[in-house]
């Protein structure tokens, strides 16, 4: 299992959910991209090297980007930190990784 940081705008969208079942949803997607990073799909040109995964729930379609970095960790046999970017719905996600990630 990888280590996990999830930042700052993931953070505040997850913690401002109110619906329970969709919380969970992310949840599990983060837990299964923890198991196996390359389950999200590769973004391309200014978001190369960000991985996005899908969330459908009651029609909508919502998003989590993420990055896996790299890195020895002294005191642990990990190497790979799972970074959570940002979570939200699909309608302008893009736009807005793209100024907050760019």
């Amino acid at each position: 299992m990888a280590n996990l940081v999830i930042l700052s705008p993931a953070a505040k969208y997850l913690k401002k959910l109110k619906d329970k079942q969709l919380k969970k949803l992310y949840r599990d997607a983060i837990d299964e991209i923890c198991a196996d990073p390359s389950v999200g799909v590769a973004k391309h040109g200014d978001l190369e090297g960000v991985l996005g995964y899908d969330i459908y729930y009651n029609k909508i379609n919502y998003e989590l980007a993420y990055t896996v970095e790299e890195k020895v960790i002294e005191g642990t046999d990990e190497t790979e930190t799972i970074v959570v970017i940002m979570a939200g719905t699909r309608e302008n996600f893009y736009d807005q990784l793209k100024r907050y990630w760019t």
